[in-house]
């Protein structure tokens, strides 16, 4: 399968940045840069368990999906993303603690 380009939107980068500069976080950061080279991969990686969130809809009516970055963790970040715009491009759209 081919890899997939990641775009991520200005808040999307922004939470990475802050998750990144957090030295408390240093664990879920690596957790959620993992899960991120898996979507790139491959979405569908089983350890992700990716899903359509239906709660959600893309800018240009796109499926939105939610990958886990953790599990079974008390505040576990979660990814929301979609295909597109372009052929082999994923749209970062989110990543967020759980509640």
């Amino acid at each position: 399968m081919a890899a997939f380009e990641l775009d991520f939107l200005a808040e999307s980068k922004a939470q990475l940045e802050r998750l990144a500069a957090n030295q408390g976080l240093g664990k879920r950061y690596k957790a959620v840069r993992k899960a991120l080279g898996q979507i790139q991969q491959d979405p569908r990686y089983p350890g992700l368990r990716t899903h359509k969130y239906h709660d959600l809809i893309g800018p240009r009516g796109e499926d939105v999906f939610q990958s886990y970055a953790e599990n079974r963790t008390p505040g576990a970040y979660r990814i929301f993303w979609h295909y597109g715009p372009a052929p082999n491009t994923i749209t970062i759209l989110a990543i967020t603690p759980h509640p």
